[in-house]
């Protein structure tokens, strides 16, 4: 059984219901129809009922009957969210007019339906950019108690087997915050461990990354990293977190013995955090185009619900995956 196998047998443990905003959309409509084929989550589409079941003929979509479709512009409960989004957002001024409005905007809809636990996750962005995804969910989803930051993870699949947990890792931040704080850098920590635990099914080591190992460097970039640590030790003591440490010292079981003996993650990690998203973006890449990694993802992480971000480029299969991951995510 492949990685993305195994995701979707757990997806079917959590039995979670996942909202498509993109209802309409050729590519998120032929991805529901093999979800709900499969078996791994329960679907919510949004949009025009009378184009998704013309479509949906067209296509010969034949499992997608079992989904459920909310049409934003015609709903029966389009007061009662409006009105709740009128409370979401009263401190900004939100009046009843522009909240009638927004609902009938699918991206809004979709977060509104989390918030009100009628859905467990989102998946969007084959046709939308990835700010009108998350403008929404930051403003009605908003983030976990206790982090300030949305950051991205890649689960690295590495052809060699000796590196992580049989070949498995979890990145991160390689794709949403491009330079965070010691406090930002410790919620990124403990975050990437949850979805480690979460969607990789590992027993996160987190090795949090930088040029030096133990004081083997002194520079103001290696002191944001040591109290990072220190603070995502504090946040999280259920999880195993190191740092300072070189990547081969996390990753090389020679090379962290001999520079960090007294550590636990040394030599060992299968969670990397990288100090910035310079590094992180360059790092993953590289790894994936020279090394031949597999990089599924970004996985979005911080948010108090799962809400994750397509590429416009993305392929059905794309969706499909991505639709399993937020479901484990989900089941936290």
């Amino acid at each position: 059984m492949n990685f993305i196998d195994q995701i979707k047998e757990n997806a079917k443990l959590a039995n979670k219901t996942i909202v498509l905003p993109e209802g309409e959309e050729e590519r998120t409509l032929k991805a529901a129809d093999i979800i709900v084929k499969e078996g791994f989550a329960k679907i919510v589409l949004l949009g025009s009922r009378e184009s998704i079941e013309t479509k949906v003929q067209e296509w010969n979509l034949v499992h997608i009957k079992d989904a459920q479709i909310i049409d934003p512009k015609n709903n029966p409960k389009k007061e009662f969210y409006a009105k709740l989004l009128c409370d979401i957002r009263k401190s900004k001024g939100m009046q009843m007019d522009e909240a009638l409005r927004l609902v009938e905007d699918p991206l809004y809809l979709a977060t509104l339906l989390i918030k009100n636990k009628e859905v467990d996750g989102e998946v969007a962005g084959a046709q939308n950019a990835t700010g009108d995804v998350l403008r929404p969910a930051f403003q009605i989803v908003k983030t976990l108690p206790g982090v300030s930051v949305v950051s991205g993870a890649f689960i690295m699949i590495m052809k060699e087997q000796q590196w992580g947990d049989n070949g498995v890792m979890v990145w991160a931040d390689c794709a949403a915050h491009p330079n965070p704080t010691e406090r930002e850098l410790a919620e990124i920590a403990v975050v990437t461990a949850q979805t480690a635990k979460s969607i990789a099914q590992l027993e996160p080591r987190v090795a949090l990354l930088s040029f030096s190992t133990k004081g083997s460097a002194k520079h103001e970039m290696v002191d944001k990293v040591v109290n990072a640590t220190k603070i995502a030790q504090e946040m999280a003591p259920h999880f195993q977190i190191d740092g300072e440490l070189q990547a081969d010292a996390a990753i090389v079981p020679s090379v962290g013995k001999s520079k960090a003996p007294d550590s636990k993650i040394a030599g060992k990690a299968n969670v990397l955090v990288f100090p910035t998203l310079e590094v992180g973006n360059i790092a993953y890449k590289l790894v994936q185009r020279i090394a031949g990694a597999e990089a599924i993802g970004p996985v979005m992480q911080g948010m108090a619900a799962p809400i994750n971000d397509l590429s416009r480029g993305c392929s059905v299969e794309d969706i499909v995956s991505l639709v399993a991951i937020t479901a484990c995510q989900a089941n936290k």
